[in-house]
């Protein structure tokens, strides 16, 4: 099945340059959950409706295709703005600030995708535009359109409602759209990155889903990009400045009580601490972390009703646009500034420039409260304890652990030299928009190599791959690079994604997804081949020219 978006263009826009609005309650769109006493939730076709809905009543909203679903379905993606840009080139010369929200991405947990149409057309129907002064916004209210369509009341019973049942997690290939950041295998994050980041490049991305994690009362959680190899002070920023003040905005304009996202680290003893979720990129919120810009997770809370999870996230969607207006400047001016760092920092890397390669985690600095209950431990035949809540409520103070410190690092180089024709691996580093170049004339380097020593496959197969883990040691030594070597400089805005998939040693890595096991595991014999990737340390002059996408 294939639908594509038609652009309806009116007349309103001849004759108001801001965009001519319907007020009247009468005159607005419903959503799915607002027809049905929040009962059901929206398929792909209510979702197109609305959407259509809105263009014919506002010349505020203009529709682009993200991508296309392994299924055939186009996923809209709404450009929202006053006056509404038809491209980004229309913004080189515009201080708004692109913000970009995704849902659905997870097709069971459906409230941020009911929220944002909600949000949507409160802004282009709404009385007030004050919003659109100083920002663009881009919609992905259904990010996983065929998960949508597979909708059943068995999926997802643990969470209350809605109780004509929610769609299924992964997409039309079986994949976690959520898992698929750096290896880029579904059509959904490809269209993602290409069509959103590096066609629109938005300073700020929330990826919204639901939980099913511990018992609390507070109905909104979000967490900030936090994998170590992102920027120091993005991190600090979103948790020092960003989502405290956001959190602010929740508690007193709009009475919602918010906490970082997290688990109890310890349901025997919750005040031993509270954790996020892991920092590697394969997560969307991280991964554009790595890209310098600020990225939020949401995740919404199961156990209260249908109804509620969505006014919540729709007021945390609003909360997120109010900082953003009032910090536009603030926003703008930081990721700039750490876009010239990172360039910076890859012209003549030091010893202090460094890539981690493992890490733990560790206590913020911060002490947050958990309004919840006490708790019952239950025995369980399989060899770990469940929990169940009482009816008596319970407030918990605990150190937040979302930082991660460093166990162990490796230098960052100039750049990487790739000797072999790699195309899968080429094609990888192209769809993230990393500047890539080859050789133009041979060139003998010294260069530093990794000796892989020990390799293992995980047996049980993870997202259609075993990943892959492995040790080894570095050694330097001079190797002769051939016309059409691969060179990946870092002295580009993406280095920090170029090394998260080019280091031997990264937890998420074109390694560990089997992007290089054929140039890494002989057919015959039982050794293993030297890393294919080399680092070359200092700066060096090369004859090469840029290589482009063949799409």
């Amino acid at each position: 099945m294939k639908r594509r978006i038609i652009c309806v263009l009116t007349l309103t826009a001849f004759f108001f340059a801001g965009g001519f609005t319907l007020s009247k309650a009468e005159d607005k769109p419903l959503t799915v959950p607002e027809k049905t006493e929040f009962k059901e939730t929206s398929r792909y076709e209510d979702v197109m409706d609305f959407i259509g809905e809105l263009q014919e009543k506002s010349s505020l909203v203009r529709v682009e295709i993200l991508g296309t679903s392994t299924e055939g379905r186009d996923i809209p993606l709404l450009i929202i703005g006053d006056p509404v840009p038809a491209s980004p080139l229309d913004l080189n010369y515009d201080e708004r600030l692109v913000v970009y929200f995704q849902a659905n991405i997870h097709a069971g947990e459906v409230e941020g995708k009911e929220a944002a149409q909600m949000l949507a057309r409160d802004i282009v129907l709404g009385p007030d535009h004050s919003y659109l002064d100083k920002i663009v916004l881009l919609l992905a209210p259904i990010f996983n359109p065929d998960g949508n369509e597979k909708i059943d009341v068995n999926n997802r019973t643990n969470q209350v409602g809605p109780e004509k049942g929610v769609g299924v997690r992964p997409n039309g290939q079986n994949l976690d759209l959520n898992r698929d950041g750096l290896k880029l295998e579904s059509p959904e994050v490809r269209g993602l990155v290409q069509n959103v980041m590096m066609r629109w490049d938005p300073a700020v991305l929330l990826d919204s889903h639901t939980h099913n994690g511990s018992y609390h009362e507070e109905v909104v959680t979000y967490i900030w990009s936090v994998n170590p190899n992102g920027d120091n002070s993005l991190i600090d920023f979103m948790s020092g400045t960003f989502m405290p003040e956001v959190n602010k905005i929740l508690k007193e304009k709009y009475d919602t009580l918010c906490i970082p996202h997290g688990d109890f680290m310890s349901i025997e003893e919750p005040e031993k601490g509270w954790r996020s979720i892991g920092p590697e990129p394969r997560y969307i919120s991280n991964y554009i972390g790595l890209r310098n810009r600020l990225g939020i997770l949401n995740e919404n809370y199961p156990y209260a009703d249908f109804k509620t999870r969505i006014f919540s996230c729709h007021k945390l969607f609003h909360s997120i646009l109010e900082f953003c207006c009032d910090h536009k400047e603030e926003i703008a001016h930081l990721i700039k500034e750490v876009d010239q760092k990172t360039v910076q920092r890859g012209l003549n890397p030091g010893e202090e420039d460094v890539f981690i390669t493992k890490y733990e985690s560790k206590p913020t600095g911060q002490e947050i409260t958990i309004h919840g209950y006490e708790m019952e431990v239950l025995k369980s035949d399989r060899g770990w304890p469940r929990v169940r809540k009482t009816d008596v409520t319970k407030t918990y103070t605990m150190p937040l652990y979302a930082d991660y410190g460093a166990l162990s690092s490796v230098r960052l180089p100039y750049g990487y030299l790739i000797p072999l024709p790699m195309p899968e691996v080429e094609k990888n580093l192209l769809l993230h928009g990393i500047t890539v170049e080859k050789l133009t004339r041979p060139v003998e380097l010294e260069v530093e190599t990794f000796v892989i020593e020990e390799l293992k496959s995980m047996e049980r197969a993870y997202q259609g791959h075993h990943l892959n883990s492995v040790k080894g040691k570095y050694a330097t030594e001079t190797v002769e690079f051939p016309v059409d070597s691969l060179f990946i400089p870092l002295a580009q805005p993406l280095a920090n994604v170029a090394s998260y998939l080019l280091e031997p040693e990264s937890n998420d890595g074109l390694l560990v997804w089997n992007f290089f096991d054929r140039y890494i595991v002989p057919q015959w014999g039982r050794g293993i081949l030297e890393y294919p990737v080399y680092k070359i340390m200092k700066p060096v002059n090369l004859a090469k020219e840029t290589v482009k996408l063949n799409k």
